[in-house]
């Protein structure tokens, strides 16, 4: 890993780090070689690639001060772990919880996590399914997802893990902007609103651009959502 690059890259987003959280990058990278020999996990194989598009990109609610200290979060659709592990990573007092709907990733997470020495939870489920779970529903001061879905989809798949007064945030292209009158019919029926959309550049790169849509979580979510699992991406509210 390029301990450099990441760690100039941080600098300029103003995200703190220390010399244990360089090693944790250090190590969960080859961790993920490791399984990526075996499995699907990242497209992504360059170390300076995989730098910025998957740690300082991960780190971007905390160059804009989105996760209060301790904050009870989840990844939904977690995947390989982005955004949730640089994030823990970063902030090792976050109560993070990893999501996904693939046995496979979610093995790979909880080994990973051991051998880094990080506490979180791992969760083997659809979102749809979790955000039933009385344990699950609600109970998130912060859900986040980098998952590749239209605004309005994330919307109904992450809303209803946020407590009132929290907030899911969404990683989203510049052309979030034409998603946003459905975002927020979405929000309105879940019980969020949207807050606005944040920057969220990475140093040096002019090519690749995410933005954060954030939804803050100003009601309950109605019972009926989210709905079975599958029913948001063929039919989104909005």
């Amino acid at each position: 890993m390029n301990r450099e690059r990441l760690a100039n890259g941080l600098t300029q987003m103003g995200v703190a780090f220390d010399q244990t959280a360089m090693e944790r990058f250090e190590a969960f990278h080859a961790i993920l070689d490791e399984y990526n020999a075996r499995m699907d996990l990242t497209a992504v194989l360059d170390e300076d690639e995989r730098v910025d598009r998957h740690d300082l990109d991960s780190a971007a609610p905390l160059a804009q001060g989105l996760l209060v200290p301790s904050a009870k979060v989840i990844d939904v659709g977690t995947g390989a772990g982005f955004p949730g592990m640089p994030l823990l990573i970063l902030r090792p007092d976050l109560e993070m919880t990893f999501l996904d709907a693939l046995q496979k990733r979610i093995g790979f997470l909880t080994d990973a996590l051991s051998r880094l020495g990080l506490k979180a939870t791992t969760l083997h489920a659809r979102a749809e399914d979790a955000a039933r779970m009385e344990a699950h529903r609600e109970q998130y001061d912060a859900a986040v997802s980098r998952a590749v879905a239209s605004a309005a989809v994330l919307a109904e798949l992450t809303l209803p893990f946020v407590k009132t007064g929290g907030a899911a945030i969404a990683w989203k292209g510049p052309g979030v902007q034409d998603e946003l009158t459905a975002a927020k019919r979405a929000a309105f029926v879940l019980g969020g609103a949207v807050r606005g959309v944040y920057p969220a550049p990475i140093p040096g790169r002019d090519d690749w651009q995410h933005m954060l849509l954030v939804t803050d979580k100003t009601g309950k979510t109605p019972k009926p959502y989210p709905r079975k699992a599958g029913t948001p991406s063929k039919k989104p509210l909005a």
